[in-house]
């Protein structure tokens, strides 16, 4: 039976078939070569003449492509960057406008009580935590928008670094090498060369349950140098560890710089540790940077307004009473006193605008001076004058406030 139509079977049939759909095809101009407009009118000019306009047709491509972006710092050698960092917890300013910067081939210490911003600042760093404001660059990364290219180029060791306890110290780096897509040959030699770095090869293939707490920290600094980081960012490293354990964490931290020319951001609370081992160091407080600088930078621009001098004179005992005083007769002195365990010194504190008057003083007096030693404040006195001094500016009751959740 045909479908039959008005127009007989056939145009019956016809209206049963899908309707046809034709495409036009676009019409392929080409392309206009150099001197020649690509407007409905061509130039008139000959081929051989429009070679001269090359550059700025080039020029012109060029200004219209949009410009990549850069992944790598202006300079190679600063590695760790915020300008105006910033997070918040609700009401709560973890971190407050944090700017500062790294350099390969150096230890920053950002020294600050529990509860300053120091491990939120660290999560922000390595994108686990973006940022209320503010911008962060690491190895000329935004942490925020490329956070598995930062973990693959910086090594990272938390203040409690989990391993399994029941497998070896080898067999948790070769799982963390796989993890970093290492393995065969090339696995091994980097496991073996950081085993060998952190001093930990003639216990690799013990269980790691029967590590000591240093042992522990040792692996994880190389859990975190397998994948051949170019920073290291070591949270609270040498917490509840015995000396001798500190002692050898600091000295395998100066050897990475050294050796590696890695650039080393160290959060810590614990002042002597961070003057033993830093090059510059941040003092952090209620989320603020309060201070940045080495150490004597530190102590010209926050120490007090006194200065002590360790002064050696010749001529025995004689010459020293005669030197102290000499000395304690001048204004601006606020003691003088025999250094017992130095025959023939003593230890001077005086005001600061007096330090140049010291030695002509000495000298008119006929003492020949053969030792001068300015006796600089260490990190904890500029420490405690700088927490004062914010203390005082702010009040307590916001200190508290501000310090309560962030770590």
């Amino acid at each position: 039976m045909t479908a039959e139509g008005p127009g007989g079977p056939e145009r019956g049939a016809d209206r049963l078939r899908p309707p046809r759909i034709f495409r036009s095809r676009p019409k392929v101009r080409p392309a206009p070569t150099l001197g020649e407009s690509a407007g409905p009118m061509a130039s008139a000019e000959p081929r051989a003449e429009a070679a001269e306009p090359t550059a700025q047709a080039s020029t012109a491509l060029t200004s219209i492509r949009p410009p990549r972006p850069s992944r790598g710092p202006a300079d190679p050698s600063l590695l760790i960057r915020t300008r105006n960092l910033t997070k918040h917890y609700g009401d709560l300013v973890a971190v407050d406008r944090l700017t500062f910067q790294v350099r390969a081939g150096e230890v920053y210490g950002l020294l600050g009580p529990n509860g300053a911003g120091k491990t939120t600042t660290i999560l922000m760093l390595l994108g686990l935590s973006e940022p209320t404001a503010g911008e962060a660059r690491v190895v000329g990364l935004d942490p925020t928008r490329h956070p598995l290219e930062v973990k693959r180029r910086v090594g990272y060791l938390p203040d409690n670094a989990g391993f399994y306890g029941a497998l070896s110290g080898r067999a948790n780096l070769r799982y963390t090498a796989s993890l970093n897509g290492l393995s065969g040959p090339e696995a091994e030699r980097r496991i073996d060369a950081v085993l060998e770095q952190v001093g930990l090869s003639a216990d690799a293939d013990r269980r790691v349950e029967t590590y000591s707490r240093g042992m522990r920290q040792r692996l994880g600094i190389a859990d975190a140098l397998v994948k051949d980081p170019e920073i290291l960012i070591l949270d609270e490293p040498t917490i509840a560890i015995d000396p001798q354990g500190v002692a050898e964490i600091l000295a395998l931290i100066r050897r990475l710089v050294d050796e590696r020319g890695l650039a080393i951001l160290l959060s810590s609370h614990l002042l002597e540790q961070v003057q033993s081992i830093c090059d510059r160091v941040g003092i952090f407080v209620r989320g603020r940077l309060v201070a940045e600088g080495t150490v004597d930078e530190l102590a010209r621009k926050l120490g007090g307004a006194e200065i002590q001098l360790e002064i050696g004179v010749t001529d025995g005992a004689a010459a020293l009473d005669r030197a102290i005083g000499v000395l304690g007769g001048l204004p601006g002195v606020r003691s003088v006193v025999p250094d017992p365990p130095l025959p023939g010194h003593l230890r001077l504190t005086v005001d600061r605008d007096l330090v140049p008057r010291v030695v002509p003083t000495l000298v008119e007096a006929g003492l020949s001076v053969v030792h001068l030693r300015r006796l600089d404040q260490g990190l904890g006195e500029i420490y405690r004058r700088v927490v004062a001094s914010e203390g005082a500016n702010e009040g307590t009751s916001e200190g508290t406030k501000s310090a309560g959740g962030a770590a």
